[in-house]
């Protein structure tokens, strides 16, 4: 969506009027849901799929606390609660400084998106906006603790051509993690793809980008495809003025935002999603909170500690009941 051109003056209410328009109406082009709304398990694509082996959440207002207690629930099948509307269903979490990988795939000679969203790492470790994620936890109370470390990044010159269906992603990270330090259990590998190259299996229709794991050289490795908005704006971009003068760049950040918080707190698939398989960024998807106007005119909601700004979607906060944040 673009913005109109307005003076400093009238800017937040210009602004304000645009993500009222892009929270109503926007988010359909990125959100697939399917079945009824119960008993839903997450596809990792924003999409909540039919799980027949579903027995009901188990409400409580507590965190587990003990590991035999917790065991034994998810042996019987029954999922712990944190009482906030989105549920603990038995699988880990990544714990610790989270490793960040980017595998730059296609064309990115020139391409300012290649030092910005190296910046967005460090902005967002051990921030506000981080520390949401430190709400969710494992089995035996060990909870996300919000730090992330860029490990490490690496350029892939279309090995797999420009239309990539879900494999390809997986082959890209195979083929890329072992010159980045070795396949990494405790990161998360970003195949970040130039806006020629295309992901058949729904970009641009039913995701902006999709996080999931695989078993690559015997190690269960977490990985994220996120594609260059710039291919279709409209889908993935809620603005096309940006505050860093890069639209792709900048709609990017916000779903690498969105992909590292869910690869996090449920990057297995099986630990923190609701009745509808929403993963925690899945609730808040396409929401941003309180923006604020870039000397540009276009909208911001966060401010890293290098000083950039960026308009990234809000998370799940796991406490007081719920709520969508960009601060905790």
């Amino acid at each position: 969506m673009k913005f109109l051109n307005a003076d400093r003056t009238t800017g937040l209410f210009v602004l304000a009027v645009a993500f009222l328009f892009l929270t109503c109406f926007g988010a359909s082009a990125q959100e697939v849901r399917h079945g009824n709304g119960n008993g839903l398990r997450p596809n990792g694509k924003h999409q909540g799929i039919e799980d027949p082996n579903a027995p009901p959440e188990q409400e409580t207002s507590a965190e587990p606390e003990a590991k035999n207690a917790n065991q034994d629930a998810h042996a019987k099948g029954q999922f712990r609660s944190s009482g906030n509307g989105i549920y603990y269903h038995g699988g880990p979490v990544l714990l610790g400084t989270v490793n960040v990988y980017y595998i730059w795939y296609g064309n990115w000679s020139g391409n300012s998106a290649t030092s910005l969203l190296s910046t967005l790492v460090s902005d967002l470790n051990n921030s506000s906006y981080e520390h949401i994620n430190t709400t969710y936890y494992n089995g035996t109370n060990q909870h996300v603790s919000g730090q992330l470390h860029l490990a490490g990044q690496v350029n892939d010159n279309y090995s797999e051509g420009t239309s990539l269906g879900d494999a390809n992603i997986q082959s890209i990270v195979a083929n890329n993690c072992s010159s980045l330090g070795g396949c990494d259990t405790n990161g998360v590998y970003f195949v970040l793809t130039s806006a020629d190259v295309n992901e058949t299996s729904g970009f641009c229709t039913q995701y902006c980008g999709w996080h999931t794991d695989s078993t690559i050289s015997g190690k269960n490795i977490k990985y994220a495809f996120v594609g260059n908005p710039d291919r279709c704006p409209s889908a993935c971009e809620a603005q096309t003025t940006s505050p860093n003068g890069n639209s792709g760049a900048d709609g990017m950040a916000s779903i690498i935002a969105h992909e590292s918080e869910e690869a996090i707190s449920d990057p297995d698939l099986n630990a923190w999603y609701d009745r509808r398989g929403e993963e925690n960024a899945d609730k808040c998807a396409w929401t941003f909170g309180t923006v604020h106007a870039a000397a540009n005119g276009s909208a911001y909601n966060f401010v890293g500690g290098s000083g950039t700004e960026w308009l990234i979607q809000q998370n799940w906060v796991n406490a007081s009941g719920g709520y969508c944040s960009m601060s905790y």
